[in-house]
C-alpha cells in the first residue's frame, strides 16, 4: 500500500467522513473508522477526505464507493478515457486513471518495498530509479472479449466491465496503440456482418514493429479470431477484405486452444511483415507468434532488458544461466555480453523457438561481433532439486524471469546446496543474481529464501511501470553473494 504519514494534530472529522491513509493494489483508498475498522473505498486517493456508500460489510472491513470528496488530493487527475469510471458499465481494464502517472509509480514502489519487508524480511541496499515510459498507447498485446448483445442489436468488443463479466461498450481505448483504438468500431461492424456473429468470443491482438531492414512495410497488427465453429467462405472473405482496408492487419484463426492458431492466407497483393520486435541496443530481432508470451509494453521492455543486463554485469569471461528464458528476451542480448549462456525453460516448444531465434540472429549479416555459445534445455522449473541444479553446471551469474508463481523451487534448491557443502562438491553458487518479477509477493518470498537461507544480500531493487493505469507491479531485484 501507499501510506500517508499521519499528522499528530488532525482535527476530528464530521460524522460519516473518512480520511484516506493509503491505496491498495486494487486502487481502493484505505481508511479507518473511529473504532479502527478498515474501509476500502473505490475512487478515493491518499490525502483525501471523503464520504462513501458502503456496499459490502464484513466483521473486519467494509467496502464502498466514494460519493463525495471533501478534500481532494493534489495527485488526482481527470481520466483521459471516457470509459473509465466507478459506475456499473465502466470499463474495468484500468484502475488508476484518476491518479497522476508519477503517483501510480510511487504506489507501486511502496508495494514492492512493503512486500520485501513484511513477506521476505528483506531490505534492499538501494532503491533503483523506477523504469517509466509512455502512459498511453503502450499496450501492444491485449485479449478483447466479443459479445453479440441481442437486446442492443450490436456487437461489443473490449475489456470486461468493472467488477463484471459483461463486455464494456468501448468506442475507443487510449492505452491501446492509436491505430488499434481506431479499429474498434470497424471491428464491431465487421463481426456484426459475419455469419458467425454469435460464435466469436474473443479477439487477441499483438502488434509488432516495422522491419529493421528498411523494407517499405508498416508494423504488423496480428488479430487472432477465436471461433467456435468453422467459418464460412463468406466470413473468410470478409476478414480478408478488412485486412485490405487496414494496412498491416494479419488475421489468424483459433478453433480451440492457443496451439491451434493458423494464419489466414493473405489476399492477393496484400503483404504484411513478419510479427517481431527489436532490441536494437543489442542488435537483436525477436520473431514471435501472436499467442506467444511477450511483454505487453515494448518501449519499457527495451529499457528493462538493458537495465537488467547492466545490473548483472556479465563479461566475456563468464557463464550465465537465464532461468525461465521464454523466447530468449534476455538470453539473446546476454549472448552479446557473456562468454557462454544457458537458457532454461519448461516447455520443449519454447526451447525450440528460442534456439531458432538464436540461430537466426547469429547468422544475420553485418553483426558487429559474434554471439557467445548459447544452449537451451528443458527443465520443469517448478520441481527443481539440488541434484537438477548441479546437472546444469556452474555459472558465475543468473538471470531469473519467472511467471507470477515465482521461482520458489529454484531458490530453495540453491539454498539447499549453499547449506550442504558435502552435497555441492566442486559446484559453486553464482556470485550475482538479477531477478525480474511480475508479482511482488512471490519476489519477496523468494528474496527471503535467498537472503535468509542462501547467504545473499539484496543490494538493489526497483519497480518497472510496465502497465500504466493498472494495479500490475513489475519489479527487478539484484542479489550479491559476498
Amino acid at each position: 500500500m501507499h501510506h500517508v504519514p499521519q499528522s499528530t494534530a488532525e482535527a476530528p472529522l464530521p460524522e460519516g467522513q473518512l480520511r484516506v491513509r493509503a491505496l491498495d493494489l486494487e486502487a481502493q483508498g484505505v481508511a479507518h473508522r473511529e473504532d479502527g475498522k478498515v474501509v476500502f473505498i473505490d475512487g478515493a486517493l491518499p490525502y483525501e477526505v471523503v464520504s462513501a456508500q458502503i456496499h459490502r460489510s464484513k466483521s473486519s472491513f467494509d467496502k464502498g464507493t466514494v460519493t463525495e470528496i471533501h478534500r481532494e488530493s493534489s495527485q488526482r487527475v481527470r481520466p483521459l478515457c471516457p470509459h473509465f469510471g466507478l459506475h456499473t458499465g465502466s470499463c474495468g481494464g484500468c484502475k488508476m486513471q484518476h491518479l497522476h502517472p508519477g503517483a501510480q509509480v510511487a504506489v507501486k514502489q511502496r508495494v514492492m518495498e512493503d512486500n520485501l519487508a513484511h513477506i521476505g524480511k528483506v531490505e534492499a541496499g538501494m532503491i533503483l530509479r523506477p523504469i517509466e515510459g509512455p502512459a498511453w498507447g503502450y499496450r501492444y498485446r491485449a485479449r478483447l472479449s466479443v459479445r453479440f448483445v441481442l437486446k442492443k442489436g450490436a456487437v461489443l468488443i473490449g475489456f470486461h466491465e468493472r467488477k463484471s463479466h459483461f463486455v464494456a461498450d468501448m468506442l475507443q481505448c487510449p492505452v491501446l496503440p492509436p491505430h488499434v483504438s481506431a479499429m474498434l468500431l470497424p471491428l464491431r461492424a465487421l463481426i456484426a456482418s459475419m455469419d458467425a456473429v454469435q460464435l466469436i468470443p474473443q479477439i487477441e491482438l499483438a502488434v509488432g514493429e516495422a522491419p529493421q531492414s528498411g523494407a517499405a512495410l508498416t508494423a504488423t497488427t496480428a488479430l487472432v479470431l477465436r471461433h467456435l465453429q468453422a467459418l464460412s467462405s463468406a466470413d473468410v472473405q470478409r476478414l480478408q477484405d478488412f485486412a485490405v482496408r487496414h494496412p498491416g492487419v494479419q488475421w489468424w484463426l483459433q478453433a480451440k486452444g492457443p496451439d491451434t492458431i493458423a494464419r489466414l492466407p493473405e489476399p492477393s497483393g496484400h503483404t504484411t511483415a513478419p510479427l517481431a520486435y527489436a532490441l536494437p541496443q543489442f542488435d537483436v530481432e525477436m520473431p514471435f507468434r501472436p499467442t506467444d508470451f511477450t511483454q505487453v509494453n515494448p518501449h519499457i521492455n527495451r529499457t528493462l532488458v538493458a537495465r537488467a543486463l547492466a545490473l548483472l554485469q556479465a563479461t566475456r569471461q563468464e557463464r550465465v544461466i537465464d532461468w525461465f528464458c521464454g523466447l530468449g528476451n534476455f538470453t539473446l542480448p546476454l549472448s552479446t555480453l557473456a562468454g557462454e549462456v544457458l537458457g532454461v525453460e519448461g516447455a520443449a516448444s519454447l526451447v525450440q523457438r528460442a534456439q531458432d531465434n538464436y540461430r537466426d540472429n547469429a547468422a544475420r549479416p553485418n553483426r558487429p561481433s559474434a554471439l557467445a555459445p548459447t544452449h537451451f534445455v528443458v527443465r520443469n522449473l517448478f520441481e527443481m532439486s539440488p541434484r537438477a541444479l548441479l546437472a546444469d553446471g556452474v555459472a558465475h551469474k543468473w538471470l531469473l524471469d519467472p511467471p507470477r508463481e515465482g521461482a520458489y523451487a529454484l531458490v530453495n534448491a540453491l539454498a539447499a546446496l549453499q547449506q550442504s557443502p558435502e552435497m555441492r562438491g566442486d559446484w559453486s553458487a553464482p556470485q550475482r543474481l538479477v531477478y525480474v518479477s511480475c508479482n511482488p509477493a512471490t519476489l519477496a518470498r523468494d528474496a527471503g529464501v535467498l537472503v535468509q537461507e542462501a547467504g545473499y544480500r539484496c543490494v538493489a531493487a526497483g519497480v518497472v511501470n510496465m502497465f500504466p493505469h493498472t494495479a500490475h507491479v513489475e519489479s527487478i531485484a539484484v542479489f550479491q553473494l559476498d
